[in-house]
């Protein structure tokens, strides 16, 4: 029972209608003699007798709502950064191609910010209208705009958080995180069999993240904890990394956490047994520098590992010179496509096989993706058959 007993006698519900009735005359007569500012909502009646109707209020200023004749999507960028300029615009080549492509180029503003105006190009966006915004790109620049308790529209940002720092209720992230790469490894090594596991890392930021996903994947996959060894390329160091792994006869497989020209050193002093890798370990050598990496099995973008494919035909392709810069053009391909299906309404669900991996939007916001998996054969990268 409410806090009010309900009227059950005739004289009640007499008394109630009659009150009610002097109260919408009393509203009437006060609308007719003192009319309300044209910027205010005024009350309306209906035609039902009795029937008091007041209109919506517009929203708050604190929230601002899309203009009609906004843009569609609104793609904010490091342009004028020094440091990330040459990515930024690697992303906005295949945001801005994937749109005319797709005849939706009159839809996309471009907002260009730089060091420390993140936050300018994202009110800038807001007060155009934009009904769906793509940034930021930079992962410092997108924790300024989780903390500042901006009220946005829609958002897809192009990298995550991994500090704890909670997104906005309006914010989706779809990111090249080698983190995910890294969990395809693990999924992998598991099906392949393998047991006993070794993670040799370099310890630079990037490989520490992704030695860390790879065993914890690995464990909650049922895997006993990955043994761990550090990555010297003196001549000590490298002698001491092949004593240390003789000692564990036991280990059936190698997870590789170093870049570039460095994993072709690691897999030398190994042990002959599986090894694995993420997608830094390409950069497009010569077959003669991949074939130091025969056999080694890594996780890249479908764009990288078979640009070719009949799934990616339809697709505009750019060349830009560098395989970090084409995985940020791929980037940019698929961030469209996932923009433009945000513009009608986030839908519930929403999975497509992208130029960066199978796409998938997960109920946490995020934006699960999973690379193509490739194996290096006679000095070629190739897809590595199921």
């Amino acid at each position: 029972m409410g806090p009010f007993p309900p009227l059950r006698s005739r004289h009640a519900l007499t008394f109630v209608r009659r009150v009610a009735a002097w109260m919408l005359g009393a509203a009437a007569a006060f609308c007719a003699a003192a009319p309300m500012p044209t910027s205010q909502p005024a009350l309306a009646l209906t035609g039902t007798p009795g029937a008091l109707v007041v209109p919506d209020l517009p929203p708050p200023a604190s929230s601002p709502q899309p203009r009609r004749d906004g843009p569609d999507i609104a793609l904010i960028l490091p342009l004028a950064a020094t440091d990330y300029a040459r990515a930024a615009e690697a992303v906005r080549d295949g945001f801005l191609d994937a749109a005319d492509a797709a005849n939706a180029r009159a839809s996309v503003i471009v907002v260009p910010h730089g060091e420390d105006d993140t936050l300018a190009a994202f009110a800038k966006a807001t007060s155009q209208g934009a009904r769906v915004i793509v940034g930021p790109l930079v992962r410092d620049n997108l924790k300024a705009v989780a903390t500042a308790h901006l009220a946005l529209p829609v958002t897809l940002a192009l990298n995550q958080l991994d500090d704890g720092t909670p997104l906005p209720p309006s914010v989706y992230t779809l990111a090249l995180a080698i983190e995910s790469d890294a969990r395809v490894i693990a999924h992998r090594a598991h099906d392949d069999g393998v047991r006993d596991v070794a993670i040799v890392s370099s310890g630079t930021p990037l490989m520490k993240r992704f030695a860390s996903a790879f065993a914890a994947e690995w464990i909650l996959a049922g895997g006993a904890a990955p043994r761990a060894f550090a990555f010297d390329a003196s001549p000590d160091g490298l002698a001491a990394l092949r004593r240390d792994m003789d000692k564990v006869p036991t280990i059936d497989a190698v997870v590789i956490a170093v870049e570039g020209s460095d994993a072709a050193l690691v897999k030398s002093f190994l042990p002959r047994v599986q090894a694995y890798a993420s997608g830094q370990v390409y950069q497009r050598q010569p077959p003669a520098a991949l074939r130091d990496l025969e056999g080694v099995r890594i996780v890249d973008l479908p764009w990288i590992v078979d640009p070719d494919a009949p799934a990616l035909a339809s697709l505009p392709h750019r060349a830009l010179g560098s395989v970090g810069l084409d995985r940020l053009y791929a980037l940019g391909l698929d961030a469209f496509r996932m923009a433009r299906a945000f513009v009608p309404g986030v839908p519930a669900t929403y999975a497509f096989d992208g130029a960066t991996g199978h796409l998938a939007l997960k109920d946490d916001r995020q934006v699960n993706r999973e690379g193509e998996l490739a194996v290096f054969q006679a000095g070629k990268l190739v897809p590595l058959v199921p």
